[in-house]
C-alpha cells in the first residue's frame, strides 16, 4: 500500500500487525534494554520490514541500530524510514544516489487527541483546516496534517542533521493526494542548510492515513 505514494526507486515492506517469528540481532536486543513485550514486538516488526525492504535492494540482513534521536542507522549508501502505529508497520528505503532522503508516517484515521492540533499548526493551516473539516467532516484533515509533518521531519533530519519545530513548517492545503511542506524559519548555523520546501504524497485506506516525503537526488 505505501509503495503507491513513494517514488519507484524506493523499496518498501509493510505488515498489518506484528510479524510472526521476527527476530532481532544481538546488538538490537541490547539497545532495547529492558523494554516490555509491546515495545519489543513493535520494534522487531519494524526491523523485519526494514530487512525485507533492504533485501529488495540486494543488501544482506544486518543490525539496524538507532541514532541519538531514535532514527534508524542505515547501511552506507542507503536512506530510509520506518513507521508503526496500531495495526500497521512499514519501511521504505532507497539508494541515496537515487533518493537523498525519505520520511514515512502512518496514523490511525481518527481525530487528533485534544490539544494537539493547536500545538502543531500555524494560523494559516488552521484556516484551511476549518474550511476542509466543515466541508468534509468525515475526512481527518487534522491527522493528515500531523502525519505529513512527521514524515517531513524524518526526511529533514538526514538532510540537515536537525529538525524544525511543528510551527516552523507550514503545509499547503493538500490536493490530489499531494502536499508541500514549507520551511518558515532560517536554517540554524550549526546545521547544514535546510531545504526551503519538501514535496509529499498521502493516502487514506484501511483505517489509516499514510504520508511519505521523498527528496530527489
Amino acid at each position: 500500500m505505501i509503495s503507491q505514494i513513494l517514488p519507484r526507486q524506493a523499496s518498501t515492506a509493510e505488515a498489518f500487525g506484528d510479524v510472526a517469528g521476527a527476530r532481532l540481532f544481538a546488538a538490537e536486543e541490547a539497545a532495547l534494554g529492558g523494554s516490555g513485550l509491546p515495545r519489543y514486538t513493535e520494534f522487531s516488526a519494524g526491523r523485519a520490514c526494514a530487512r525485507a525492504a533492504l533485501a529488495r535492494l540486494g543488501l544482506p540482513p544486518a543490525a539496524i541500530l538507532s541514532g541519538p534521536r531514535g532514527e534508524p542507522r542505515w547501511p552506507g549508501g542507503v536512506t530510509g524510514s520506518i513507521t508503526h502505529c496500531a495495526g500497521y508497520r512499514a519501511c521504505a528505503v532507497a539508494r541515496s544516489t537515487q533518493v537523498t532522503a525519505l520520511g514515512i508516517d502512518a496514523e490511525p484515521d481518527r481525530p487528533l487527541p485534544a490539544g494537539v492540533l493547536a500545538a502543531v499548526t500555524t494560523r494559516a493551516e488552521r484556516a484551511w483546516l476549518d474550511e476542509r473539516m466543515s466541508a468534509a467532516p468525515r475526512a481527518r484533515w487534522d491527522t493528515l496534517l500531523f502525519s505529513a509533518k512527521e514524515a517531513g521531519y524524518k526526511a529533514w533530519f538526514p538532510l540537515t542533521g536537525a529538525t524544525p519545530g511543528f510551527t516552523d513548517v507550514e503545509m499547503t492545503e493538500p490536493a490530489d493526494g499531494r502536499f508541500t511542506l514549507h520551511l518558515l524559519t532560517a536554517s540554524p548555523e550549526r546545521a547544514r542548510p535546510w531545504p526551503a520546501s519538501l514535496e509529499g504524497r498521502w493516502l487514506a485506506s484501511r483505517g489509516l492515513i499514510i504520508t511519505a516525503v521523498a527528496a530527489p537526488a
